[in-house]
């Protein structure tokens, strides 16, 4: 079985911008999402990896809603990713001292690089993480796995 193309290889540009501005003028109350799976894991590729996503949705949701179409094993947790930054989002729901905490007891928080795939928090909303990480072709792009920990981009 041959690797999979990305969306951004299938389409161009212009196509995917003109195909994400349709689907918000057609759907306002839902974001536009390509999920991908992750290239080092073992997990299938989904049937199709463009979602309209109601805004008002959280990410734990979602990630329900991936874990049913994959038909994971109960019990076998899924990760969703989106790339370079922390997520504002999630930020506000950490105190100042939680994430000292977590910073000086985690070494993988400290040897985390910025261009690393950023872990979603699952209560964070699908409009709020549209807003910090949409493409410039209006999708957001959201790769998977069953690993929490990535050495690559997504």
């Amino acid at each position: 079985m041959g690797k999979t193309r990305s969306f951004k290889d299938e389409l161009p540009f212009e196509q995917r911008l003109k195909e994400s501005t349709d689907m918000l003028a057609k759907y306002p109350d839902r974001v536009p999402v390509i999920a991908e799976k992750y290239p080092r894991t073992d997990l299938p590729e989904l049937e199709k990896k463009k979602f309209l996503v109601p805004k008002d949705m959280s990410v734990g949701h979602f990630i329900h809603i991936l874990s049913s179409r994959l038909q994971l094993a109960p019990g076998k947790a899924l990760f969703i990713f989106v790339k370079d930054t922390l997520p504002q989002t999630c930020m506000h729901k950490f105190t100042v001292l939680e994430i000292a905490f977590i910073w000086y007891f985690i070494p993988r928080f400290r040897r985390r690089q910025l261009s690393d795939p950023v872990l979603l928090c699952a209560a964070c909303l699908m409009d709020s993480v549209y807003e910090s990480y949409k493409d410039d072709d209006g999708f957001l792009y959201m790769c998977y796995s069953t690993e929490k920990t990535f050495g690559g981009v997504c």
